[in-house]
């Protein structure tokens, strides 16, 4: 049975705000909040930067890498949109969104713990797919859970914490196999009784203890805001939750997109294209054109995937400090302009690889990357923000994400072919070529015209709106304007 707002408050860490006022949040109760994004990325820097190699490690070619890949964006096409919408009309014994970030949780921590026993190709291609279906489960509600219960003043402070967070797991996601290497002196090298070195193997157990561990702590001591009224709940959700009505709103706001959003759509699919082919063969590309590896047994080629996990580390590193300076720099040029240039030192990174034969001066190429990884993880949400209406922004968010799934299943689909008759598996060019698609992503941000929503029945969708939904207490979304909205994290499939 649940309790009422007059009920006595749960025993928990933080006791259930009151239905009609947010109340603000301690220091220690925005870091109880913000746990659990340490340990999704923690998970999500351990696959972009150990997954390639693994499937090389278990046998695969350059052209294979992106088919075996080809889960992860297939998966977010359907995992972000429905997600999102499910999550909206919930309400159970957890509340909301939790019972969303504990599932997503416990299958995360079992295909981080499965992944070191992987014998197969096939098998390691599963669990990418388990590890970033639950992923993408636990962080789509997550975004919404700190919208939720944060009052507005306090946004700036709760989303400044949650990039700390999203920023150190990624940072020491990525580092781990190098430290584990050079500070703990064990074994990197590949062999016939571990296929997947003991480096990586440990990581990935350390992963699935951070990433579950966040979680349940997160669930644990931060409740939500419960509804006024569970029948007006349970007649939204018959009207509008379940997997049927959430694909029918999702296809209604894909027909209804205004004009910035089509615009926006061309550089977000130009921009992860570039960022796909970035993750899938950048670690085997400084195994084998940086370090002179020959084949995945060489001691070589693990110098080399953990010097990338090095690199790795040091671009997540430059993100959390640029994500600060955007909307400073937006304010005082464009969001249009901003993200260009960030765009543009992004490919001048990935072009001059062609030229880099020196693993320390790889590291400083990283800051360029940095910098485009942070804007594009924020500015086109920044830039989108103001032209879809407030009462329609969750389901409208949920396709946007979609341009940033449909070009990595693009170079899924197509890298296999250019990498084997074109690129002739030279995996640093295909690095390269992420730089070319990266420069033409910045030349179209630059014709993008941002048209501010006027009244929210010019994106009608068809279904009722009401002025204020009374049935869920907190708002929808976790949006806030550019000059607040400072999210650093892997808006992936």
């Amino acid at each position: 049975m649940l309790d009422s707002p007059q009920d006595p408050p749960i025993q928990t860490a933080v006791s259930i705000p009151s239905a009609s006022v947010k109340e603000e949040f301690t220091g220690l109760q925005l870091w109880n909040m913000n746990v659990g994004f340490l340990g999704i990325q923690f998970g999500w820097g351990l696959q972009m930067a150990n997954m390639s190699a693994i499937f090389e490690h278990l046998g695969a070619t350059a052209h294979q890498l992106p088919i075996l890949w080809i889960a992860a964006p297939l998966t977010g096409l359907f995992i972000q949109p429905v997600i999102g919408n499910l999550s909206d009309f919930t309400w159970g014994p957890l509340g909301r969104r939790r019972p969303y970030l504990l599932v997503g949780g416990i299958l995360a921590a079992l295909a981080l713990a499965l992944m070191p026993h992987c014998s197969t190709l096939l098998m390691a291609a599963a669990l990418l797919w388990l590890l970033d279906a639950s992923a993408n489960i636990s962080m789509v509600p997550y975004r919404a859970f700190v919208g939720d219960l944060l009052p507005k003043k306090q946004r700036t402070q709760g989303f400044a914490v949650q990039s700390l967070m999203v920023g150190a797991g990624a940072v020491v996601a990525s580092a781990f196999p190098w430290i584990l290497s050079h500070g703990f002196a064990i074994s990197n090298i590949a062999s016939v009784q571990h296929q997947i070195p003991q480096t990586v193997e440990l990581s990935f157990y350390l992963g699935a203890v951070v990433f579950l561990s966040t979680i349940v702590w997160t669930v644990i001591t931060t409740p939500e805001y419960p509804p006024k009224s569970l029948e007006a709940l349970e007649q939204r959700q018959e009207e509008r939750g379940g997997l049927r009505n959430s694909l029918q709103e999702s296809w209604k706001a894909i027909r209804s997109m205004p004009a910035t959003m089509r615009q926006l759509a061309w550089v977000q699919f130009f921009t992860w294209m570039g960022i796909f082919c970035f993750f899938m063969y950048f670690p085997p590309a400084v195994a084998r054109n940086i370090f002179g590896a020959t084949s995945q047994a060489s001691p070589l080629y693990s110098a080399g995937v953990e010097w990338a996990g090095l690199c790795c580390a040091v671009f997540n590193a430059v993100c959390v400090g640029v994500s600060f300076l955007l909307p400073l720099l937006a304010k005082r040029t464009s969001r249009q302009i901003t993200h260009s240039v960030c765009l543009l030192c992004g490919a001048a990174s990935l072009l001059s690889m062609v030229v880099i034969r020196d693993q320390y001066v790889l590291l400083i190429a990283m800051i360029g990357f940095g910098i485009a990884w942070a804007s594009a993880l924020s500015m086109p949400y920044a830039m989108l923000t103001g032209v879809i209406p407030d009462k329609q922004r969750g389901v409208f968010q949920g396709i946007f994400n979609i341009f940033v799934v449909l070009p990595e299943i693009a170079v899924a689909l197509g890298a296999g072919w250019v990498m084997q008759y074109l690129l002739h598996e030279n995996r640093l060019m295909a690095v390269v070529m992420g730089g070319v698609f990266l420069l033409v992503a910045a030349g179209l941000t630059l014709l993008v015209k941002i048209n501010p929503v006027t009244t929210p029945a010019e994106l009608s969708l068809d279904v009722e709106q009401p002025e204020k939904d009374k049935s869920l207490v907190a708002d929808n979304t976790d949006q806030l304007p550019v000059e607040e909205k400072l999210p650093v994290e892997k808006s992936r499939s």
